[in-house]
C-alpha cells in the first residue's frame, strides 16, 4: 500500500506567515497599553495621603491609542486617579504634530483627574515651548516650570514640584536651587519631584532630598529581556538602569514609567506602553 504523500509548505509561504507573525507580534506589543500597578511606602508620608492614587504617564510622543486617544483616556479613568503625573515628551521631535494636540489630550487628562506636566527633551527640540505651555495651561492642565505647589488631602499637605528638561534655558533654575527654595519656603515637608530624564537620579535628582522622583524618557530600556533592566537606553548605550519601575538611592525613591510611544520608528519589543498606577502608602 503506497503511502500519501505529504506536502510541504514551500518556504516562501512560510517565511511569509513567519513575518505576519512577527509583525503582528510587534503591532500588538507597540499598541496594546497594560496597566501596572506600584505601591511605594514612606515612613514620613502624612496620613491623609495614605492610599492616594496617582496615575503616571510619559513619552506619548504624539502618538494615538484609539480614535482621539479614547483607549488611552478609558483606561486612565478606569484607574480612578486623584492625580495625573505626565512626565514629558508628549510630543515628538520626528512627527508632524496634529492641529493643537497637546491642548486636546490635556483638556481630556485635566478633565478626569488634576494633571501635572513637566516638559522632556523633545519638547524643546520642536522649540516654542512657551505656546506649547499656554496650551496645556489653558486646556487645565498644571504646568511646573522649575517650581512646585502644594497637593492638599484629607488635612494634610505635600508638595509636588517640577522642572524643565536640561534642555531648557541656560539661565533656568536649577534642580538644586528649586530644592533649596522649597526647604527654605517650606521647612522639611514631605514632596515629589517630577524630572523627564531618568538618568540623573542617581548622580543629582537623588542628592535634592525629594521623597519621590518621578521621571520617564527611558522607554523602558526599548526592549525588555528577562534579568535586564531595559536593554537599550534612548541614547543607544546597552543595558541603562533606572528603566522602569522603583528604584532607591540616598534616602530618595524613583519611579520611571516605561511611557506609551516610540520615536524615531524604533520599536517596543516586550515592553508594552504602559499606563502606570502609584498608590502612596505610610509605613
Amino acid at each position: 500500500m503506497q503511502r500519501p504523500v505529504k506536502r510541504r509548505v514551500p518556504w516562501p509561504i512560510r517565511s511569509l506567515l513567519l513575518l505576519c507573525l512577527l509583525g503582528g507580534f510587534l503591532w500588538w506589543g507597540n499598541t496594546a497599553l497594560q496597566v501596572t500597578s506600584f505601591a511605594p511606602t514612606f515612613s514620613d508620608l502624612p496620613d491623609g495621603f495614605d492610599g492616594c492614587r496617582v496615575v503616571v504617564l510619559g513619552d506619548l510622543h504624539t502618538a494615538y491609542f484609539g480614535e482621539d486617544n479614547e483607549r488611552l483616556l478609558e483606561a486612565v479613568r478606569a484607574q480612578e486617579p486623584e492625580y495625573i503625573f505626565f512626565t514629558g515628551d508628549l510630543l515628538d521631535a520626528f512627527k508632524s504634530i496634529p492641529p493643537d494636540y497637546a491642548g486636546q489630550i490635556g483638556a481630556q487628562l485635566s478633565a478626569i483627574a488634576p494633571t501635572y506636566y513637566v516638559t522632556g527633551n523633545h519638547e524643546w527640540a520642536i522649540g516654542d515651548v512657551p505656546a506649547l505651555k499656554a496650551a496645556l495651561t489653558s486646556s487645565g492642565v498644571t504646568v511646573l516650570s522649575n517650581t512646585w505647589v502644594p497637593l492638599e488631602r484629607n488635612g494634610d499637605t505635600i508638595f509636588l514640584a517640577g522642572i524643565d528638561d536640561p534642555n531648557g534655558y541656560a539661565d533656568q533654575t536649577t534642580p538644586e536651587e528649586l530644592a533649596a527654595e522649597l526647604y527654605a519656603a517650606c521647612g522639611d515637608p514631605f514632596w515629589i519631584l517630577l524630572a523627564h530624564r531618568n538618568d540623573r537620579f542617581a548622580d543629582q535628582y537623588s542628592l535634592l532630598g525629594a521623597d519621590l522622583v518621578v521621571s520617564g524618557h527611558a522607554h523602558g530600556g526599548i526592549i525588555r529581556l528577562p534579568f535586564t533592566d531595559g536593554l537599550l537606553s534612548t541614547d543607544r548605550t546597552f543595558f541603562p538602569a533606572y528603566t522602569a519601575g522603583l528604584y532607591e538611592a540616598h534616602g530618595s525613591a524613583l519611579f520611571v514609567t516605561r511611557g506609551l510611544g516610540i520615536t524615531q520608528h524604533i520599536p517596543r519589543l516586550f515592553n508594552r506602553p504602559e499606563v502606570a498606577v502609584l498608590t502612596l502608602h505610610r509605613a
